[in-house]
């Protein structure tokens, strides 16, 4: 057996009760023959002692003036004190296991502190570790830049630690453990009839994560597709294998029924404004080149664009849109606003190439009289956009019309 990579996150070692179940899925692998390298959150949620959330809270509550870089050295400690107890109880199993920080696990980032990315991964010390017999506990979401200064990776980077991580090492699978049993074809707090995914490519989940589902973070799975390491997705609380993340050809046994499935999930994102621009005199060109470097120059990420001669249509978060508006009008531009709007995604690796796919999702909304304010597509998404106060309906409506909940 070789190298598998386990990261847990916050909820699974946030209790007593749920260290326990964290200790049994590593005795479990380490009886299969595995060495093991564990990658680990800070325990808990905002109000939680530890919590990534609550440090930074502290920082407020304390003038509200640490510069970036010392702020960094502060979240460093949550991963610190969920890694060095696990060793602990690790220990009192008779496992022997050693703690690494980011820095000293090798990975290398930029300066960008809060939002570092990864140069590189220097994986040295921990095959060192391991040939010892050693479990490695690795903490996630950090690293270090070339002088030597701690850094974090932003959200979700502990996912992108643990991919990156085996990517370097090398390893067999990366298995990231969190509160739900998978992958599940819609948020199972909106549609009830969700149904947990075997088997999902790397394309599709990225593109699920990107609009809006959080099991994992879009970085960890691009970084696993570059270096093609199954990932699964799975519950710290039970012993299913939940989701097996890879290639299409991955899928063995089951391979021409995801083939034959057109439609992998539904994702939203919410809280979004629309913003159209019409474009005067025809001067299409140079009023929308001003409209995105406007944008850009406030650090304001647009998304869902779409551009004709006439007119620039676009969304942005509904808490930067009063700046996008004022930046236009300062342009002397007359832009029109539609606040509180989602995002409605229906995504799948067999979408490119099929037609009727969108006449069904137009049917599906239109008999419920959901109104699309715009709509895009790529190979594997095609995105609607629609009031906020329809997303729930429209998300249940998609979900039944593709019959995902077989």
């Amino acid at each position: 057996m070789g190298i598998l990579v386990q990261k847990f996150g916050g909820t699974s070692l946030s209790t007593p009760g749920s260290r326990e179940h964290v200790i049994r899925h590593v005795k479990r692998e380490l009886a299969s023959g595995f060495s093991l390298v564990i990658v680990v959150s800070a325990m808990g949620r905002r109000g939680e002692a530890y919590a990534t959330d609550t440090l930074l809270d502290w920082a407020v509550q304390n003038g509200n003036a640490l510069p970036d870089r010392e702020k960094d050295l502060l979240m460093c400690c949550g991963e610190i004190i969920s890694a060095t107890t696990l060793c602990g109880l690790l220990e009192s199993e008779g496992i022997s296991s050693t703690v690494l920080t980011g820095a000293q696990a090798g990975f290398l980032t930029d300066s960008n502190y809060g939002n570092a990315r990864i140069l590189d991964v220097r994986p040295e010390r921990v095959h060192r570790e391991l040939r010892e017999g050693k479990v490695v506990i690795v903490t996630g979401f950090q690293g270090q830049t070339e002088a030597g200064d701690l850094t974090t990776l932003g959200r979700g980077g502990s996912d992108t630690s643990a991919t990156a991580l085996g990517a370097a090492l090398r390893a067999d699978m990366v298995d990231i453990y969190t509160d739900v049993n998978g992958i599940l074809t819609a948020d199972p707090r909106i549609v009830e009839d969700a149904k947990p995914l075997t088997y999902v490519s790397y394309t599709e989940i990225c593109n699920m994560a990107y609009q809006g589902a959080k099991v994992i973070h879009p970085r960890a799975v691009e970084i696993a597709m570059q270096a093609q390491i199954p990932v699964r997705v799975r519950s710290t609380f039970s012993e299913s294998e939940g989701t097996l993340v890879t290639n299409p050809e991955g899928f063995s046994d089951v391979q021409a029924g995801i083939i034959d499935r057109f439609v992998t999930g539904i994702a939203y994102v919410s809280n979004i404004t629309q913003i159209s621009v019409e474009c005067p005199d025809g001067n299409g060109t140079g009023v929308q080149l001003q409209i995105f470097k406007t944008m850009a120059d406030n650090g304001i990420s647009v998304d869902f664009i779409n551009v004709t001669p006439t007119e620039a249509i676009y969304t942005v978060f509904d808490d930067r849109s009063e700046k996008a508006i004022a930046a236009l009008q300062e342009l002397g531009l007359r832009p029109r606003s539609l606040s509180g709007c989602a995002k409605v995604s229906v995504i799948g690796g067999g979408i490119n190439g099929v037609p009727g796919i969108m006449a069904r999702i137009v049917e599906a909304l239109s008999s419920q009289n959901i109104q699309i304010l715009q709509s895009a597509d790529s190979n594997t998404t095609i995105w609607v956009l629609v009031k906020k106060e329809d997303m729930v309906q429209s998300l249940r409506s998609l979900h039944a019309k593709f019959e995902l909940h077989r």
